[in-house]
């Protein structure tokens, strides 16, 4: 592979999103999910999860008394909403929650102690045992989202006082860890990541270096854990030192080819090798980031783009092993997802990359969210079934309605900042080509151009760019075509274009002296049936429906019956519908035919039950769980 052309940054405050489906979308996170996860944090709404995130700094500040409560990784929800708000000043200013957001800050900035250490569980609850049990206790994953949310503040509103904070921190870590000084590694991969965005920001190239040495350190030696065990004597919540792979320390990151453990650990490190790779221009450590993508999304991914199958250890399993009605797929792990996809994007463009982030964005993550903020899933299945899903043993984590907030409240905040951060996703800006990935209504301030995108996705394939440059050379828009495309029509001032010639890795190429031009882009959105290969045993038998990038499931509330008595023909015909009412109203539903089996006294028989054809309702698989109880399922058997 050629050496890497460098990907300018594209900043969230560049990019606004306004109108749309996506606008929509943040205007619900500003409206309604910031200011009630805010009410979370400070422990003001009734009938949810305590969080007392905000009062554990302001007791470690000494400003407030009491004692330390929730998961040692705690402080990580603050940040990670303050990392939202950040983007979401960027959208719409609100000097009110600015202030709130400042305050807050300062008791983050007043708990911190005056060596640069800050973590309010070690600080208030245990101060002897810090820095003493890197596989559990999360003090560098929660210094790495204090990066991120400082680094975000400080770019999106010019307010260095958190970024103050976090480059303390940042030495503090950097005089303790590395090499020739004391040998570590996070348990929960993240700091990474928060290390390169501080760099970015400072342009100080020691946090590049510890960033680099934390991946590089892990499974070298693959007893790292067990050792620190050992010596430490003592356990937060009995994690395994054992199990390797779980903490993805079995090999050195470039001998690992398979995706295997904690999903959200292993997707965050990933991310940072890909981070990495560009930065470093690592051809190996690509490589080793191609492998394991290629390994997730041809063998372990759910079609919704969730991934982890198993609640035991929140982890992946064996190859092709995807169970329906058990699946985890925590939120966090497509929110990861999206973030190593783009990483890879920008290291190399591939359509294949962009067309699982939009996947994951619109069905993976977005079902994570309530449609009106404030409810959240931690584990999205693919499969409910009232009375046995969240109450049976074995299907407890498997809910059929998103919580107020959660204990272990690691979802919500995420995604908050990935959604009012979404707008960094859509581009990628390299020496002579802007690359369009997502098609998302925005203005986009580019280097090489002002760029209005006008588009009716994900219900319609029209999108229209309004380009005004700003340069009189020749430069190069690429176009992402999407796997779900059908058909494909590309009109530049009025004049359709031959770009067949053009098209690489599912981008099409135009290249031109660009001025003040109108590029229009058409593509069919057909309602396709997706069957999954043969070794998904939990799919045998069975049809999916997507039409673009959204994924279609089945809901009780639409259907007579329990959805397991229904059957799809392999004949099926299926048309749109825009819902006309409802929480649902204006979403493309799907219109179905079907075979609904019936009923029998008899547990068992030797004829196939009865059948008698009935029309089905599908409904984006983002917005199940919004209505009545009942069941739910993406894969329908056919018949």
């Amino acid at each position: 592979m050629k050496a890497f052309i460098p990907a300018k940054r594209v900043k969230v405050k560049n990019i606004k999103i306004t109108e749309g489906f996506w606008g929509d979308i943040q205007n619900v996170i500003i409206k309604e999910a910031i200011p009630y996860q805010e009410k979370i944090l400070k422990d003001e709404v009734a009938g949810a999860e305590k969080s007392h995130a905000i009062e554990n700094f302001k007791i470690a500040a000494g400003i407030s008394n009491g004692e330390f409560y929730g998961t040692v990784f705690q402080d990580s929800d603050v940040s990670k909403w303050i990392e939202g708000v950040a983007y979401s000043l960027s959208v719409k200013s609100d000097p009110e929650l600015e202030e709130r957001t400042d305050k807050i800050i300062s008791y983050i900035k007043a708990a911190q102690q005056e060596d640069g250490y800050l973590n309010t569980y070690f600080i208030i609850k245990e101060p002897e045992h810090k820095w003493q049990n890197l596989q559990e206790g999360h003090e560098l994953y929660c210094a790495g989202h204090l990066f991120e949310a400082a680094a975000a503040y400080y770019e999106e509103t010019g307010k260095r006082e958190l970024l103050d904070v976090a480059i303390r921190l940042a030495d503090h870590i950097d005089r303790r860890f590395g090499d020739d000084k004391i040998s570590g590694i996070p348990g929960h991969p993240e700091v990474e990541i928060g290390l390169m965005k501080l760099y970015f920001i400072t342009g100080n190239e020691k946090y590049k270096k510890l960033a680099s040495y934390f991946v590089e350190q892990r499974g070298q030696d693959p007893d790292f854990f067990m050792k620190e065990k050992q010596n430490r004597g003592w356990t937060l919540f009995h994690m395994d030192p054992y199990d390797r792979e779980n903490a993805q320390c079995h090999k050195p990151v470039r001998e690992q080819d398979e995706a295997v453990g904690h999903c959200v650990r292993a997707v965050y490190l990933y991310t940072a090798m890909a981070g990495l790779a560009m930065e470093t221009e690592d051809v190996t450590l690509y490589e080793a980031c191609k492998k394991l993508w290629n390994n997730i999304v041809r063998k372990k991914m759910y079609i919704t783009g969730g991934i982890g199958s198993t609640a035991r250890g929140e982890a992946f399993t064996q190859a092709y092993d995807l169970p329906n009605d058990t699946a985890y797929a925590e939120t966090c792990a497509s929110v990861a997802m999206v973030m190593f996809a783009k990483q890879m994007l920008d290291l190399d463009p591939d359509a294949s990359y962009a067309d699982i982030m939009e996947r994951e964005l619109y069905n993976g993550v977005m079902g994570g969210m309530q449609l009106d903020g404030k409810g959240f899933f931690y584990v999205n299945p693919l499969e409910t079934v009232r009375g046995i899903s969240g109450e049976h043993f074995g299907f407890e984590h498997v809910l059929t309605r998103r919580p107020k907030w959660y204990a272990c409240a690691c979802c919500p905040p995420n995604l908050v900042r990935l959604f009012m951060s979404v707008g960094k996703y859509i581009w990628t800006e390299k020496k002579e080509i802007i690359y369009s990935h997502l098609f998302i209504s925005q203005t986009a301030e580019l280097e090489k151009a002002k760029i209005q995108v006008d588009s009716k996705l994900p219900w319609d394939g029209d999108v229209t760019f309004k380009i005004a440059s700003k340069t009189e050379e020749k430069w190069t828009l690429a176009v992402r075509i999407p796997e779900y495309a059908e058909g494909f029509q590309v009109i530049c001032n009025g004049e359709e274009v031959n770009y067949k010639s053009t098209i690489s890795k599912g981008y099409i190429y135009l290249e031109r002296n660009w001025g003040e031009d109108i590029l229009e882009i058409h593509f069919g959105l057909n309602i396709k049936k997706v069957y999954a290969n043969p070794q998904v045993r939990a799919d045998a038998g069975c049809v999916a429906f997507i039409r673009g990038p959204i994924v279609y499931c089945f809901e009780q509330a639409d259907q007579r019956e329990s959805l397991h008595k229904y059957r799809i023909p392999k004949d099926v015909q299926a048309e749109t519908m825009v819902c006309k009412e409802g929480i649902l109203k204006d979403l493309v539903l799907l219109k179905v035919s079907g075979m609904c089996l019936e009923e029998s006294d008899d547990l068992y028989m030797t004829q196939m039950p009865q059948a008698s054809n009935v029309l089905l309702t599908a409904i984006p698989y983002f917005s199940w769980g919004n209505r009545a109880k009942g069941d739910m399922r993406v894969w329908m058997p056919e018949k």
